[in-house]
């Protein structure tokens, strides 16, 4: 007797669309475009706009066949569903001459002006590390790429959201003509929010440039801005007072030791930003400087600080010595810094009993990262007061650096000090401390 009854179908067939599309959103291009041929419901959910709303295309210097194909497919769907993008980053990784400098340029002009023709979605655009003052860009190629650029951030102007251009690395008028881009349909902008860090070529005194202020006075609803030191000036913070205090969140300020940093900035205009903008936190970032007359003149009172970075990168100057900020100026803080990392070669002098104390000082931190020269008995020490609740740290990630080959001694003492608050830092503690030679 012949069965008429249909062949039962796999559990998958009943599968809703909202859970297939969720499966969808973790295939990669190649394994979608596969499973898009099962049937046509698949082929319908792989046309969903909600897969296709972030997408990151990476331009590779020196291309495998795999690699150049990853590119080919991503650049093609992102032209298939450009439509639907609301987020979009460009990786350039490893350029290494001008013929591929050209052919980003080249390509990037035509997804640009395609995007810019069907596109009315995207609020998030990141291109970062272009450094543009490489030899590799030639001068025509250069002012092409930002030229098709400008354009395109002129056209997204009302939709854009977040710009990361951080590593652009251009010069004064050329980054000026970028960000009024974004203001040049209404001479207003609504951004909110901008990463312009490394954004100027080095050794520029940006916080003197009326360009500049101009500029930045076209932003009227800036929640994070992350910026570079060289870019600060009383101005500027009048400027974000005037324009942006009822939206600003964050200022994050990178200062780097071959960036012009000698300015005078007054505590009075950070007072005042401070309070028209009572939600703001500012995180710095030194790279290198370390000297305390430098940090005094930056480091003001004045300034709502949530952490502060100072990383010497195994670099040792004995001109400088840590104590005096540790002591002088970093305790100015203490009702407001929750983060807290200092990367140091302080070969030359011992900080312990300072650090510790800063640490016990800063009623709010819970983030500490130390590279440095510690005793051990720091880390006992440490710990003794968390478990006293003498202070609230959450993450500790310490690396004690040692002037000997050989650390077994320290590294038995650190593994005896983790059994004494083993309890501890399993149930309360992000924890992390090892030692490191620095012969």
């Amino acid at each position: 007797m012949e069965d008429d009854s249909e062949p039962e179908q796999s559990s998958w067939a009943y599968l809703p669309d909202v859970c297939l599309r969720h499966v969808f959103h973790w295939l990669d291009d190649r394994d979608r475009s596969r499973a898009a041929l099962v049937c046509k419901k698949w082929s319908c959910a792989m046309h969903s706009g909600s897969l296709w709303r972030c997408r990151t295309i990476t331009f590779y210097g020196q291309p495998s066949r795999a690699r150049t194909l990853e590119f080919q497919s991503a650049l093609w769907y992102t032209k298939k569903f450009g439509k639907y993008l609301k987020h979009l980053e460009i990786k350039l990784s490893n350029p290494y001459n001008t013929p591929f400098i050209k052919k980003f340029q080249v390509i990037m002009r035509g997804l640009l002006s395609h995007l810019g023709k069907c596109n009315s979605h995207l609020v998030s655009l990141s291109i970062k590390y272009l450094e543009l003052d490489c030899l590799i860009w030639r001068n025509v190629v250069r002012a092409q790429f930002i030229k098709n650029l400008s354009a395109f951030l002129k056209r997204m102007s009302n939709q854009l959201d977040y710009l990361n251009l951080k590593g652009a690395r251009i010069t004064l008028e050329e980054g000026c003509e970028l960000l009024n881009s974004l203001s040049s349909l209404t001479n207003r902008s609504f951004i909110s929010e901008i990463n312009i860090e490394d954004f100027f070529s080095l050794h520029l005194s940006v916080y003197s440039s009326a360009l500049f202020h101009q500029t930045m006075s076209k932003f009227h609803r800036l929640t994070i801005l992350t910026f570079n030191y060289n870019c600060i000036s009383d101005e500027l913070l009048d400027i974000l007072r005037e324009r942006s205090s009822h939206s600003l969140c964050t200022l994050n300020i990178k200062c780097h030791i071959h960036d012009p940093h000698g300015q005078v900035v007054s505590g009075m205009s950070w007072a005042n930003l401070a309070k028209r903008a009572p939600k703001l936190n500012v995180n710095f970032f030194f790279e290198r400087v370390m000297k305390h007359d430098h940090l005094a003149r930056i480091l003001l009172e004045e300034i709502p600080v949530r952490s502060i970075s100072l990383r010497s990168c195994y670099f040792s100057d004995p001109d400088w010595t840590m104590r005096p900020t540790l002591t002088n100026i970093l305790p100015a803080y203490w009702h407001g810094l929750q983060k807290l990392t200092l990367e140091l070669n302080n070969d030359h002098e011992l900080l312990d009993n300072e650090l510790l104390q800063l640490i016990l000082s800063c009623k709010r931190l819970l983030f500490l990262k130390v590279w440095a020269f510690l005793s051990v008995s720091f880390m006992e020490r440490l710990l003794q007061n968390r478990a006293e609740r003498k202070c609230i740290l959450t993450t500790i990630k310490v690396r004690i650096y040692t002037a000997q080959d050989d650390s077994t001694e320290e590294e038995r003492l650190l593994a005896d000090i983790y059994r004494k608050f083993k309890y501890l830092i399993d149930s309360e503690l992000n924890y992390f401390v090892i030692t490191y030679p620095m012969v």
